[in-house]
């Protein structure tokens, strides 16, 4: 179908694109009863005989009712028909739509046939003003937003039924589901525009474009699914009062929720009802019906929250890729309120009732959903429900603050105070969550990198030893083209040993600028680096290279990039493609990068290299617990908690827990967290790559593979990339 985000200018192209959308909703109600599209399940919904009169009257109160002399099909029909429209006069109650058995449905589909034929007649003279276009494109989008209503209010009315009866052999949807591509992915916020820009036909509340500030975020890339949802309920999430907003929680004991609307408990699991019957419920596909009081209960028992609508859009509209589902299967919630925009004109005439008077009391979803008419969505799009409805096809996409799971480089701001909140902040968050983790950088206090380093001496902890061996090898090679006055900048630089290799076989280099998260093991290394090399100027940077701001303008030279001891493979995938994304604008055009990468193998080989024989692998996953202790006013027993090393074979990497031998509460501060026995703290993932999938993550990321060589087994590699 022709999209309908340009208005039309040929006559006959409107008569075509008319035909088109109005076709739809008699399609969709041609198997249907008379009785069938009668009925009205309850207030919010309306019978579909209703809908197929409603949207004919919209086109004939609207536009053919402005010709002079213009006649209705029936006057009785502007009272009947008629939605919310104060100036068009009275108006049938909602509640009462259901009521009304005449006209019965041969009538109103003779009035929509007489509708079109009028419609067409004046489409095929031509709409001469601008105003007349914008109408006709409402009209067909109105007409769409009723096709969508249809099967909603369809969906609730057979719901009722104890005969489970389908209204469809196979559910009516325009798209296939994506599959799950996990992860979340990230954005910087900043001073942003959001809004239509009035460009192309969008309704009125979608604009005027404006600017709005964001703080940095990150969105999920895959839906909540039915899966994730039982979870929720299992943990007791409507019946746990502290997860709800207390609307919500008072709405959740009137109505008795124990699920989302149309699911029901069966002996052998979970069942739902819809459009094509009662089925058993898909674990894998993103939950729909349910409100916004519970997607924001879900988020919050999740650890995140629910995106703002500029946040989704901002998202939508610069990088929509890495995201499955982000239309075509649900409305999603937002934490925003549906007001009007700064500058926000209704449409002029009787259409300015369309929107503006509901800027009350109601939330605002954005996306689309399975059942949206094909060209009906768009970034900007509004839409709106009041927080306790749930009939509609509406989901959950989580969101979350980077400041809780990143720390910023800011050389001026690394008081103690300042990192232990963040500690504090991050700890309580990763412990929240259904999985609890943390982020392996909190390992690295001072005890911590000792420990570490520690590790890289082991016998059974072959990448240090082996990726130093790789890299005196081809260190002629890689610092060939680093040129005079080069720049190297050394990403979570711990004790800068592997450093000194590149130093040497780099002598005219000016600069050297190592990032790390550890301030003690930072300033120690630096002052190792500048006694030993005192031509270079070393300028130490406390933070984390995962949110990189401008670098300082040292050198004049080119610059390098060095990210070794395959930390890359700490990070999942998005992540370490916004990294590598980062970097390589924060470095600039024509630099390097060497990245150092371990490589699969024999899991018996990993396992060992993560869970040594003299326990130091143990102890540094411990310290995490004792840093804690010290630092947070936690009350961690070490002797609860035991490490595991895991190789996930599905995720081609190697896992790093903390497991909870006992049912036991930690406080921290003055939060408590309660661990089941056998619940793990995931510490750290180390992935492994073969040399077709450092390819692709690093030119997903805008970089060149220019070199790739592996080490003797067991083995680890060495790529250089240009930017």
């Amino acid at each position: 179908m022709t999209e309908l985000t340009q208005f039309q200018v040929s006559r006959s192209d409107d008569v075509a694109l008319y035909h088109a959308v109005r076709d739809r909703m008699t399609g969709l109600a041609a198997g249907l009863s008379a009785e069938d599209l009668a009925a009205q399940p309850m207030a919010d919904a309306s019978p579909g005989k209703w809908h197929l009169a409603h949207t004919s009257w919209f086109f004939e109160a609207m536009i053919l009712a402005s010709e002079p002399g213009y006649q209705p099909v029936d006057p009785r029909f502007q009272r009947l028909f008629n939605s919310y429209y104060e100036a068009l006069g009275h108006r049938v109650s909602r509640h009462e739509r259901g009521l009304m058995t005449r006209p019965d449905l041969d009538e109103v589909l003779a009035y929509r046939r007489e509708i079109d034929r009028r419609m067409a007649d004046r489409l095929s003279r031509g709409l001469t003003s601008g105003a007349e276009r914008y109408l006709f494109a409402l009209g067909l989008h109105h007409d769409q937003q009723h096709q969508e209503l249809f099967l909603m209010d369809l969906l609730n009315l057979f719901s009722r039924s104890p005969l489970d009866s389908a209204a469809f052999a196979v559910e009516p949807r325009e798209a296939p589901v994506d599959p799950s591509v996990g992860g979340v992915t990230r954005f910087d916020g900043g001073l942003v525009t959001i809004g239509h820009d009035g460009a192309s036909f969008a309704f009125d509340n979608e604009g005027p474009a404006h600017q709005t500030f964001l703080r940095p975020f990150a969105l999920a890339n895959d839906l909540v699914t039915n899966g994730d949802w039982i979870r929720f309920i299992e943990d007791g999430g409507y019946s746990r009062p502290e997860f709800w907003l207390a609307d919500g929680w008072a709405t959740v004991k009137a109505e008795h929720w124990t699920a989302p609307l149309y699911w029901h408990a069966e002996k052998g699991g979970w069942s739902v009802f819809g459009l094509a019957g009662a089925a058993p419920v898909d674990l894998t596909a993103p939950v729909r019906h349910v409100s916004h009081y519970e997607a924001d209960a879900y988020a919050h028992w999740a650890g995140k929250r629910l995106p703002t609508e500029s946040e989704w859009e901002y998202a939508a509209v610069t990088n929509a890729a890495p995201f499955s589902n982000l239309f075509d299967e649900v409305w999603q919630h937002t934490a925003s309120a549906y007001v009007a925009y700064p500058g926000f004109r209704p449409t002029d005439g009787t259409a300015s009732e369309y929107n503006g008077k509901f800027m009350a009391n109601q939330m605002v979803l954005r996306g689309s959903c399975f059942a949206t008419p094909p060209g009906h969505a768009r970034a900007t799009y509004r839409n709106f429900f009041y927080p306790h409805q749930r009939w509609a096809f509406m989901g959950v996409r989580l969101a979350e603050d980077v400041s809780l799971t990143t720390i910023s480089i800011d050389v001026a701001a690394t008081g103690e105070g300042a990192k232990v909140a963040r500690f504090r902040a991050e700890l309580i968050t990763g412990l929240s969550q259904p999985q609890k983790a943390v982020s392996p950088k909190w390992f690295y206090d001072a005890e911590g990198s000792r420990l570490f380093e520690d590790i890289t001496r082991l016998p059974e902890y072959y990448p240090t030893r082996q990726e130093a061996s790789l890299l005196k090898a081809l260190a002629p090679r890689l610092t060939q083209d680093f040129g005079d006055d080069a720049v190297l900048v050394e990403f979570g630089s711990g004790a800068s040993e592997k450093t000194r290799i590149l130093l040497d076989a780099a002598p005219t280099l000016s600069t050297y600028i190592p990032i790390d998260i550890s301030p003690d093991a930072l300033n120690e290394a630096a002052e190792r680096i500048t006694a030993a090399y005192p031509s270079i100027e070393v300028v130490p940077v406390v933070g984390d290279f995962l949110n990189l701001p401008e670098l300082p303008e040292l050198g004049r030279g080119r610059r390098i990039g060095f990210f070794p001891g395959s930390t890359i493979g700490n990070l999942d995938r998005d992540a370490a493609i916004e990294f590598l994304k980062v970097a390589r604008a924060r470095l600039d055009t024509g630099s390097l990068f060497i990245l150092g990468v371990d490589l699969v193998k024999a899991p018996e080989l990993l396992i060992a290299a993560y869970d040594d024989a003299q326990g130091v692998t143990a102890a540094f996953n411990k310290n995490l617990l004792v840093r804690a202790n010290a630092e947070l006013r936690a009350d961690f027993d070490f002797d609860a908690f035991e490490h595991l090393a895991l190789w996930n074979e599905a995720e081609s990497r190697m896992e790093m827990h903390l497991r909870s031998i006992r049912d036991q509460r930690v406080t921290i501060g003055e939060t408590v967290i309660a661990f089941a026995k056998g619940e793990t703290i995931h510490t750290e993932s180390s992935r492994k790559f073969t040399r077709a999938s450092i390819a692709e993550l690093t030119e997903a990321a805008g970089w060149t593979v220019l070199l790739f060589e592996q080490s003797s087994a067991p083995s680890v590699a060495l790529a250089l990339l240009g930017a």
